[in-house]
């Protein structure tokens, strides 16, 4: 079997993975969510405010907090929506996971043995928005 036809192979077995199934339901949940998905469409139409505001010439300080103080209100009830953070939790798992297999393909690319490869004790999250960069 050549590389490519076990990348699909391991593509396959990954769909069979219970986070992926977790991770599957809990976009599905958060795409049906309908008050979810209003408060997110109200959310972006919020953020080209702050864009509109940000490019007026007439701005204020006191604009700009306005709009910035209603996007973090807006965010957090986003944020503390059950569906939103049974997503969130889904994904950290599945990006954990992704990011194991990367580990592994990376080492054996160079040249490690991938049966000894650990998984990372590091605190990525796979997500580099909320990273300080890697070592």
């Amino acid at each position: 079997m050549d590389v490519i036809a076990m990348a699909r192979e391991l593509g396959k077995e990954m769909q069979k993975d219970p986070r992926y199934a977790a991770y599957m339901a809990a976009q599905a949940n958060a795409d049906a969510d309908q008050e979810l998905q209003d408060m997110i469409g109200k959310f972006n139409l919020k953020k080209i405010d702050l864009q509109n505001e940000i490019q007026n010439p007439d701005k204020t300080q006191e604009s700009l907090r306005a709009i910035d103080a209603v996007l973090k209100e807006m965010y957090a009830k986003i944020m503390g929506n059950t569906n939103m953070i049974a997503y969130n939790i889904a994904k950290r798992e599945m990006d954990s996971m992704l990011s194991f297999i990367q580990e592994i393909i990376t080492a054996a690319a160079n040249g490690e043995d991938p049966d000894t490869v650990e998984e990372s004790t590091s605190a990525c999250s796979g997500s580099c928005a909320t990273c300080g960069g890697c070592s």
